[in-house]
Order: C-alpha cells, then sequence, then structure tokens
C-alpha cells in the first residue's frame, strides 16, 4: 500500500511539472512577460512553501546548509528557470520539454567525468541514447522551423540544471525537502524580483486571464509538484521517483498537443522515446541487469 500510494503521489508530480510549459505558453498569450511570469510565480510559491514548513514544524537551523540553499535557488535555479522561460517564448513546449530532460544523463555523464560515479556500459547506453534522441528531436522538426536562439537557451537550461543537482547533492543531505524547497524559491525570487526591477521589466498590465495561468503555474507546478514527488519519493525510493517521473515529458507533448495543436513528427516521436528510455536506463536499480 505503502509503495502504490509512493507511486501515485510521483505520477501526480509528473503530470505537475508536465503541464507548467502550459500555464507558460497561456501566460505569454495573456501579454505576461518573461520576467513577470518568473516574478509572480516565486513570489506566489514561496510563502505557501514557508506555511508548509511552519505546518510541518521543520524550520531549519543550521546555518550552513541553509546560506547554501539559499544560493542554489539565487544562482541555480534562478538562471535555469529564466532559461527555460525564455526558451519556451521562441519555440514549440514538446521540444523544450524533451531538451530539458535530457539532464538525467547529462548528470551522469558529469558524474562520470567527475568521478563520482563509474563508467558502467549501462551508464554509456543511457549517454548515447538521450544523445541520439535529442538529435532526431531537433532534426525532425526541420531547418526552416528550429528556432536556434530557443535550443540553445533550452540546452542552457538543461546544462543549468545539471549542474544544480550536482552542486546541490550535499545540500539535499542536510535539509528536510520542504525546508529546501522553501529556501531555494526564496533565493529565486530574491534573484528574479531584483532583476526584473533593476530593468524595468515588471509589467502587471496583461489581460486578467494571466493571472489565473500565474496563480496555476506557481500552485500546481511549484508547490504541488515539489511537495507530491517529495512526498513521494519518501515512500518508494529515489531511484523508483526518477524512472516514475519520466511520464512529464509525455505529459507535455500530449498537453500541447490537446491545447495549441503542436505535434511532434514520426522521427521526433522516436527521439522522444531514445530521450525518455536514456532517463530510465540511468535510474535503474543497480541490481537490474541491461544489453
Amino acid at each position: 500500500m505503502k509503495q502504490r500510494t509512493g507511486a501515485l503521489l510521483v505520477l501526480a508530480s509528473a503530470v505537475a511539472f508536465g503541464v507548467m510549459p502550459i500555464f507558460g505558453k497561456l501566460s505569454f498569450e495573456a501579454g505576461v512577460g518573461v520576467a513577470t511570469l518568473l516574478f509572480v510565480r516565486f513570489a506566489i510559491a514561496t510563502p505557501v512553501l514557508w506555511a508548509a514548513v511552519a505546518v510541518k514544524r521543520a524550520v531549519p537551523r543550521d546555518r550552513g546548509p541553509v546560506l547554501r540553499a539559499l544560493a542554489l535557488g539565487a544562482v541555480g535555479y534562478a538562471m535555469q528557470a529564466g532559461l527555460y522561460f525564455l526558451a519556451l517564448e521562441r519555440m514549440d513546449a514538446s521540444v523544450l520539454s524533451l531538451i530539458l530532460y535530457s539532464y538525467p544523463a547529462l548528470v551522469t555523464g558529469a558524474a562520470i567525468i567527475l568521478r563520482r560515479e563509474s563508467a558502467s556500459r549501462r551508464r554509456l547506453v543511457a549517454l548515447v541514447t538521450a544523445s541520439g534522441g535529442l538529435v532526431l528531436v531537433l532534426a525532425g522538426a526541420g531547418v526552416g522551423s528550429l528556432d536556434l536562439a530557443g535550443c540553445a537557451l533550452g540546452a542552457g537550461a538543461a546544462l543549468t540544471y545539471t549542474t544544480y543537482i550536482l552542486v546541490s547533492d550535499g545540500v539535499t543531505k542536510a535539509l528536510d525537502p520542504i525546508p529546501l524547497a522553501a529556501l531555494v524559491s526564496t533565493g529565486a525570487l530574491v534573484t528574479l524580483g531584483t532583476v526584473a526591477a533593476s530593468m524595468g521589466a515588471l509589467d502587471f498590465g496583461f489581460d486578467p486571464v494571466g493571472w489565473l495561468w500565474l496563480g496555476l503555474a506557481a500552485l500546481v507546478s511549484t508547490v504541488a509538484a515539489v511537495v507530491l514527488f517529495f512526498s513521494g519519493m519518501s515512500r518508494v525510493g529515489p531511484s523508483t521517483a526518477a524512472i516514475l517521473s519520466t511520464l512529464e515529458p509525455p505529459v507535455t507533448v500530449a498537453l500541447v498537443f490537446v491545447t495549441f495543436g503542436e505535434a511532434l513528427g514520426a522521427v521526433q516521436l522516436l527521439g522522444a522515446l531514445a530521450v525518455i528510455g536514456a532517463a530510465i536506463i540511468v535510474n535503474l536499480p543497480s541490481r537490474v541487469k541491461t544489453v
């Protein structure tokens, strides 16, 4: 029962994360700018996460991990979110989702280079599979319809998230998940708010419906997604949670088709399967043999 509940929570989290690009695109259609979207998203999510911390009575006390978590949010997560939504403004959400989801293989590759993990056959297969899948996803879009700047921003988001995960390894062991999420969100809010205000980029003159999409991005795809994932992972373990999270890209692809009519071509679908398959291979328990 515990395993089933945990699996359902992780799957619900994947759906909540997967719908984020939809809320982002709909926000853009309502006239919301990237800087405003990022600021409002974290301005809503941060106090809600701190309320959850208060309810759980899990206020962190150790100054060192707290400062590192704030820095992770202020630098790593703020940069990743900024690059992601700048890319989303320029390109199809489905393709961007698959570019970003190359991060499990990127993390594995970086861990091998840094000698944190061994270069096993399974991990090398995952790296090659993910790389080939991304080539198919991008090539299938066609040269004329492919926004190179958007792809570069998406790749930057994936690389930034990879770095964020590698750097945050020690912090995640020192803090409970919900306080960690609240601290990271706080750091991101401070950075994104400061940058947007200094550039005069905050503009709240968008269509009223934009507040609906911003609220959903903050509450569904940020707060709920994080809480559901960590709650599920505590029941099923990190490897199973990571495998179940591969539902996220298919959710995005399906919802993008239903909402905007954007569909992947046959070659891109093959590439998508390769990217998702690589993520599963990377996260398979070590006792499972692969060929």
